[in-house]
């Protein structure tokens, strides 16, 4: 085990390094820069600009300087938020793109995992279908489409949440509950799913029908023999949703004005600030590969027929 883990940890760093190579490049192959605008910047003030934050060198050096930063946990000044570094950026911003992610994965992961184990337990009753009718729901339904509708309901008509905000303002936790419910309906969705068909793939094994010819009561089998196994695609599913969920909240974000970082992603983006793309893209990559790697981990502990070699 300790030396998979070992393994796969150093595995990380090529990966890594691959990520910001392609992410460096690619976006200095598409059109535009961080000073064009619609109206022409004149040519002396731009040749000041590009000696300024040195990208008037030769592409590789520019590489090579970036990446020097990055060794060093600098990645470099935002060329449109002027007063901040990208660093400065996402402090401020990270904390509550994780504090709207973590709320979503837990919503999603408590209903999603009951749905499924109410469904499986009573296939093809009322409650069976009624859950999984809600999962197809937060499926298909995008959640651009889910937040706005719950805005409409429950803060223009109903007047119990605010529109918009953050839970340091007046509102407090108000803000973050339709934020999170939208965030998180998609991944209620799979993992209700999920659990569904792998409970009951589990009660129909062997050795749920042994426990059960040993007279054990359901309750005991449920959660002494069934849960430990039949949880094992929804652990594997909890890396990448947690990532998705985290790394996915920019639409959320901009409905309900959250000050997160997918807010910083859409607007560097839009404005060509290469730096703070690529500490975004740096950010999002490593908690995907960081989750990943946990999940890989708690796996084995769960399943012990694994093992890493």
């Amino acid at each position: 085990m300790g030396q998979f883990v070992f393994k796969r940890f150093i595995s990380i760093i090529p990966t890594i390094l691959i990520i910001i190579t392609l992410g460096f490049f690619v976006i200095r192959a598409a059109p535009g820069g961080p000073f064009s605008r619609e109206k022409a910047v004149p040519p002396a003030v731009l040749a000041n600009l590009m000696a300024k934050y040195n990208m008037d060198e030769p592409l590789h050096m520019q590489y090579f300087r970036f990446l020097g930063g990055v060794l060093q946990g600098d990645l470099g000044p935002s060329f449109t938020n002027k007063d901040f570094s990208v660093n400065e950026l996402i402090a401020i911003s990270l904390p509550n793109s994780i504090v709207l992610g973590l709320a979503a994965i837990i919503l999603a992961l408590v209903f999603g995992v009951t749905a499924g184990i109410v469904s499986a337990l009573k296939q093809n009753t009322i409650a069976d279908y009624s859950f999984m009718s809600v999962a197809v729901a937060g499926i298909s339904i995008p959640t651009f489409v889910i937040g706005p509708v719950l805005m409409l309901i429950f803060a223009i008509s109903l007047k119990w949440l605010p529109t918009s905000g953050w839970i340091d303002g007046r509102h407090g936790l108000k803000t973050i509950i339709m934020p999170a419910i939208t965030l998180c309906m998609p991944q209620f969705a799979y993992i209700a799913r999920l659990m569904r068909a792998s409970m009951l793939e589990t009660l129909r094994s062997d050795y749920v029908r042994t426990a059960r010819a040993k007279g054990l009561s359901m309750p005991v089998i449920i959660f002494k023999h069934v849960l430990k196994g039949a949880c094992l695609p929804v652990v594997s599913y909890l890396g990448p949703a947690m990532a998705v969920v985290i790394t996915g909240s920019v639409v959320v974000e901009k409905i309900f004005a959250i000050p997160g970082l997918g807010m910083h992603f859409v607007r560097s983006a839009t404005n060509r600030d290469y730096t703070m793309i690529m500490g975004t893209v740096i950010v999002y990559s490593v908690i995907l590969i960081a989750l990943n790697f946990i999940v890989d981990i708690i796996y084995g502990f769960l399943d012990p027929r694994i093992s890493y070699k």
